[in-house]
C-alpha cells in the first residue's frame, strides 16, 4: 500500500479499510511512525530490503499490509514483491508518487521530464541524459547523495545546473529549496529527498546518434573508431531487451553504445587484456552503462557461461575456431557482425559469407591531413565487415 508523507490522514477509503482489517502491518521505521495506535502486529522491515521478503512470505494467508512510499510500482518495492507473489495474493493501493508531487510543485509536465530512481543506483546513470535544457526528477538515498550529485555535476562541467531540493513531498515536513550545483551548500537535507534538475553548463553532452566521439572513451588506441562504430552498431541493430556479446572489447565503446540504445538492453564484453578490461569497466561506470558485464579472458572459452546472445560482435581474435564456436552458440534469428583488418581475416570472412550468406561491406575512410602548406588525404586501413542473421 502506498503511504504519503502525511500518514494515514490523507488515505482514500480503500487504503484506510485495508489498514483497519490488517492483522500484520510491515514497513520501514519512517512509515510505521506515521501510523496511529493499532491492534495489528507491527513488523519493521529490515535492512537490506531483501531480508524482509522471507518475513513477508512467512505470513502467507494472514491479512498483511506492506507500507511503501507513494506508488509502489514507480521506482518502488511493488515490482520486487510481485515477483514472489501470485497475482491473486495481493492488491496494490497506490498513493501519488514522489514524481507526481515533484512535477506538481515545480510546474513541470511529467510526460516531458526524465524520471529516474537513483536511491539505489550510481549517479552516473544520469550521464547520457545531461544536455542543456534537459529537465529531470530523480529520487536519492539521502542528503549526502544530493551533495555528491551536485559535486559530480560541477566536476564534469554542469555546475550551472539548477537543483530543486525537495524533501518529504506531500506531507507536513515538505520543504523545497533551489540552488545551482556549483553553489550547493545545503547540509540539513532530510529523507526522503527528490531533486529536480534543470541541466545547464558547458560539459560535453553525449549525442543521441550512434558513433559518438572517440574522446568520450578512455582508450589506448584499441577502439573501434567513430565512423566504423556507427556502421557496426547499425548492423548490430540493438532492440529492447536484447543481449550483446562483444568479443574483443577494447575500450568497451561498442558495448556501451549498445547499452545506450535502450535501458533494457544487456551486454557482455570479453577482453583478453586485464588492463583493457579494467578500462572497459571504468568507461562503463563513468558513462552511465554500469550494467555492462566485463569478462577478462579469451574467447571462445570465456563465452561458455554467458547467457545466449541476440547479437554478437567480433572485433578482435577472429579465427576459424572462434567463428565456429560463436555460430554454434548463436540462436536462430540472432545477428553476427565481424570486422576484419588483415588479409587473412578478410579471407576467412569471405569464406563464411559464401557459406552462410549475409552482407559484406568494405569500409574505406580517409581524413584530410596537412601536406606541407596544403592538405591531402590520409587513408586508414580498409575494414571488411560481414554481417548476417542465423
Amino acid at each position: 500500500m502506498g503511504l504519503g508523507e502525511d500518514g494515514p490522514d490523507g488515505l482514500p477509503p480503500a487504503s484506510r479499510k485495508a489498514l483497519d482489517q490488517a492483522h500484520i502491518v510491515m514497513g520501514a521505521a519512517r512509515h510505521l511512525s506515521l501510523l496511529p495506535d493499532m491492534t495489528a502486529q507491527i513488523i519493521q522491515w529490515p535492512v537490506p530490503f531483501a531480508d524482509g521478503i522471507p518475513l513477508l512470505l512467512a505470513h502467507r494467508g494472514t491479512p498483511t499490509v506492506v507500507l511503501a512510499s507513494g506508488d509502489p510500482f514507480w521506482h518502488g518495492a511493488g515490482a520486487t514483491l510481485a515477483q514472489h507473489l501470485g497475482t491473486s495474493e495481493y492488491r496494490t493501493l497506490p498513493a501519488p508518487s514522489a514524481m507526481s508531487h515533484a512535477a506538481a510543485a515545480l510546474g513541470w509536465p511529467l510526460d516531458q521530464t526524465l524520471t529516474m530512481g537513483l536511491h539505489a543506483a550510481p549517479l552516473a546513470r544520469l550521464r547520457p541524459h545531461l544536455h542543456n535544457a534537459q529537465r529531470a526528477l530523480v529520487t536519492l538515498r539521502d542528503g549526502a547523495a544530493a551533495i555528491s550529485l551536485a559535486q559530480w555535476l560541477t566536476e564534469i562541467g554542469f555546475g550551472a545546473s539548477t537543483l530543486h531540493v525537495m524533501e518529504a513531498l506531500g506531507g507536513p515536513r515538505q520543504r523545497i529549496r533551489a540552488t545551482t550545483a556549483r553553489d550547493f551548500a545545503f547540509g540539513d537535507i532530510r529523507h526522503p529527498v527528490c531533486l529536480g534538475l534543470d541541466i545547464r553548463g558547458d560539459g560535453p553532452p553525449i549525442p543521441l546518434a550512434s558513433g559518438r566521439p572517440d574522446d568520450l572513451f578512455d582508450h589506448d588506441g584499441q577502439i573501434t573508431k567513430r565512423p566504423v562504430r556507427a556502421l557496426t552498431l547499425s548492423a548490430l541493430a540493438p532492440k529492447p531487451g536484447e543481449h550483446l556479446w562483444d568479443i574483443g572489447g577494447g575500450s568497451g565503446s561498442i558495448s556501451i553504445e549498445w547499452l545506450w540504445a535502450h535501458p533494457t538492453t544487456r551486454a557482455s564484453a570479453i577482453e583478453t587484456s586485464p588492463t583493457r578490461a579494467d578500462r572497459i569497466r571504468s568507461n562503463a561506470a563513468a558513462l552511465g552503462a554500469d550494467r555492462l558485464t566485463v569478462i577478462t579472458g579469451t574467447a571462445p572459452d570465456a563465452l561458455n557461461n554467458l547467457p545466449p546472445p541476440d547479437a554478437v560482435f567480433i572485433g578482435g581474435g577472429l579465427d576459424t575456431d572462434l567463428l565456429a564456436h560463436v555460430w554454434a552458440a548463436l540462436p536462430h534469428g540472432a545477428r553476427l557482425v565481424a570486422n576484419a583488418v588483415t588479409l587473412e581475416a578478410e579471407s576467412l570472412l569471405a569464406t563464411w559469407h559464401a557459406e552462410k550468406g549475409g552482407d559484406m561491406l568494405r569500409i574505406e575512410l580517409a581524413r584530410s591531413h596537412p601536406l606541407g602548406r596544403k592538405r591531402g588525404w590520409k587513408s586508414a586501413y580498409p575494414i571488411v565487415q560481414w554481417s548476417t542473421v542465423k
